[in-house]
């Protein structure tokens, strides 16, 4: 776990210095999230992400976050890795999303609006179950405000 962490602020720290070194050659829009994910129980999800298009019609979104829940009289704290593709640059963009943590991989797809507001359905498929906690996996829904901190 403690390996993981240290993964992720490395993975936050790498993409922070390519926006600073080239903002507008690379494209990055970033910034936080919030939101709320239902899988096996209740969990309110903060994370940092950045987005690009590869393409005029297209966007691909990374983020690296933490999973919060009060589950068996008690708090956890879940790190979570996730990518998501937007196939549209409309109004309403459709996407398809993969979540990892140490305990679950969950592939979703969803609707967003200007990918500021994502609304998830999914399956997590459990991975390996997580000591005194009860497994977590099955079908899951999510509600995801994404903050962008620049425009350009």
């Amino acid at each position: 776990m403690k390996k993981l962490g240290i993964w992720l602020i490395i993975c936050c720290c790498s993409i922070g210095s390519m926006q600073a070194q080239n903002p507008q050659k690379l494209g990055w829009i970033w910034g936080p999230s919030v939101g709320w994910q239902y899988q096996s129980g209740n969990f309110l999800k903060a994370s940092g992400w950045g987005l690009f298009a590869p393409n005029d019609h297209q966007y691909i979104k990374m983020n690296v976050g933490a999973n919060f829940t009060w589950m068996q009289d008690k708090t956890t704290v879940i790190p979570e890795l996730g990518f998501t593709y937007y196939l549209s640059n409309s109004l309403v963009f459709p996407f398809v999303q993969a979540e990892v943590t140490p305990y679950t991989l969950t592939p979703k797809v969803g609707m967003s609006i200007l990918s500021v507001l994502d609304l998830g359905v999914g399956y997590g498929f459990e991975m390996n179950t997580k000591k005194d906690f009860k497994p977590l996996k099955g079908w899951t829904g999510s509600v995801t405000l994404n903050i962008p901190l620049n425009f350009y």
